[in-house]
């Protein structure tokens, strides 16, 4: 290694500078994880805003009975669209965003193992939007049967099914990708001295994500294969008049669908194992028992899918099994939320904008934990199955879990990216309008469901009409909220602010603060030089 320079290996070398694409050329070529990063996030964060758009329609609909702005049809796709949307479009991309720029940097390597895979499992997603987005405007209208697609309604629908089994197939392929880098980097970048168990636990919670990701998306694609050749060529595998089983198609989707609940949290539950010691100033609690969770949580989660189908005729057995399966599960998840707790008890706290998203995680996840052990319990199910109870629990779990962890997480380490401190004002505003705003559209959702009202309905009985219209406010209220966000973010980006110091957060102490960005090159032999 003696006669090349640190700058020749990083690309700064002599002339390196003149070759390097500037403008649009340099994102689409881009190999560096911290413009890979960045891309997600912001691919992510529009995704959202597509999906959010989509959501104030069907609340728009929802604020009175009868049908006031869509079609039952179009109301369909909405509610389909939102929900493929969200997931694959907004929140894994933004978790794949944040492993992105942190971990290459708290595991001290000097970028992701694969520069140019990563480039490309970014890429994928922008063409699989657009076949997603434009399902909607083909004939035949949208894909109607529900963000799980469920047959025997996804085999008779349109064009704008195959443009969505597609679209799932590509964003697939995306993930995987994406896991078998984070999984290399993880295992084969640490610098000397960083064994697993001294890893910050964000890289654990993506460890475990990615190896969730590789067992189940292959299992998604088969069940959407399936369907496509149901669809295509005359195949039955869920067609009962060929001699198939449409329930046989559940169990396929929530073997990968159940598993994918926790893809979308462990990451979420990561940042908050970050955010919490640095503004409690003291060390985690449990850091052991955390990643042991972590893990135990992962493994239930392949255990436990058929929870999703106490309807369906399962034998008593079958039941029994499932219900106190997914009780387990409460746990594993029970340690996080005493471990973070502990962490706060008699530490110095103060409460920043991240440490403000990280109680609210706190708080509402947990609420969103409730509703889940309550749904766990098979004869209460029956009861409660795809009313909105069910919308209310994983809203809880899905947005004050996933989405505020990640507000969180982007308050906490944009000083680090952009080397500007955000407004901590504006910040404070962004999450206390996004808490109350939340609770006034999900809460009642709870009361919704416990009196009976269907999900996916684009008209609803007299009786439900006065907690729809608080819900529908609600929900154009948190809307409008995350524009404080995008212009908090963006005037970071400008540098319209104090200039952030080194370690602009005093109880932080992973590496990444500590290195500089980006991570000087080394040959594993030798320890990095931190500065």
């Amino acid at each position: 290694m003696s006669s090349v320079t640190h700058d020749d290996v990083l690309g700064h070398g002599h002339d390196a500078h003149h070759h390097h694409p500037t403008g649009l050329m340099r994102w689409v070529t881009t190999t560096n994880h911290k413009d890979i990063g960045t891309m997600y996030l912001w691919f992510s964060f529009i995704m959202f805003l597509v999906g959010g758009t989509m959501a104030m329609t069907i609340r728009s609909e929802l604020f009175e009975p009868g049908l006031q702005i869509v079609q039952p049809e179009f109301f369909n796709s909405l509610t389909t669209l939102h929900g493929l949307i969200m997931i694959f479009g907004a929140i894994m991309p933004a978790a794949v965003g944040f492993a992105n720029w942190q971990i290459p940097m708290m595991i001290g390597a000097p970028d992701m193992a694969f520069a140019r895979m990563n480039n490309w499992s970014f890429w994928l997603l922008p063409p699989a939007a657009v076949l997603l987005i434009g399902s909607l405007f083909v004939p035949g209208g949208g894909a109607a049967g529900g963000w799980t697609m469920y047959p025997p309604l996804s085999v008779q629908l349109g064009m704008g099914m195959d443009m969505t089994i597609f679209a799932v197939h590509i964003m697939g392929a995306s993930s995987i990708m994406g896991s078998i880098n984070i999984i290399t980097t993880i295992l084969n970048m640490r610098a000397p001295g960083m064994t697993l168990m001294k890893m910050p636990l964000f890289c654990w919670s993506w460890l475990i994500t990615a190896y969730l990701l590789i067992a189940v998306m292959p299992v998604l694609a088969g069940a959407v294969t399936m369907l496509l050749t149901d669809r295509h060529f005359g195949t039955s595998f869920f067609n009962a008049a060929g001699g198939g089983d449409p329930v046989l198609f559940q169990h396929v989707f929530w073997f990968f669908g159940h598993p994918e609940v926790y893809i979308l949290i462990l990451p979420a539950f990561g940042i908050i194992s970050e955010i919490i010691p640095a503004f409690a100033r003291k060390p985690l609690f449990g850091y052991a028992s955390m990643v042991y969770a972590l893990a135990a949580i992962a493994i239930l989660s392949f255990l436990v899918w058929a929870h999703h189908m106490f309807t369906v005729g399962m034998p008593t057995a079958g039941l029994l099994f499932f219900m106190y399966a997914t009780m387990l599960i409460a746990v594993p998840t029970g340690v996080k939320v005493f471990n973070w707790v502990a962490t706060m008890w008699r530490g110095s706290m103060t409460f920043e904008a991240p440490m403000l998203f990280a109680l609210g995680f706190l708080f509402l996840f947990t609420i969103g934990g409730f509703t889940g052990l309550v749904l766990a319990i098979t004869p209460v199910d029956i009861q409660l199955q795809d009313t909105y109870y069910v919308v209310a629990h994983f809203h809880y779990v899905m947005v004050a879990g996933s989405l505020f962890a990640f507000f969180g997480g982007t308050y906490y380490w944009i000083p680090k990216w952009t080397g500007t401190m955000y407004d901590e004002k504006l910040a404070k505003l962004h999450f206390w309008s996004s808490l109350i705003a939340f609770n006034v559209a999900f809460f009642p959702m709870h009361f919704l469901g416990l009196a009976g009202m269907p999900r996916r309905i684009p008209d609803y009985s007299q009786q439900f009409t006065d907690w729809n219209m608080v819900s529908t406010v609600g929900a154009f209220w948190f809307g409008l909220s995350q524009f404080i966000f995008l212009y908090v973010v963006l005037k970071c980006i400008a540098h319209k602010g104090e200039k952030a110091p080194g370690k602009p957060w005093e109880g932080a102490t992973t590496l990444e603060w500590t290195l500089p960005s980006p991570a000087p090159y080394h040959t594993f032999e030798t320890p990095p030089v931190v500065k």
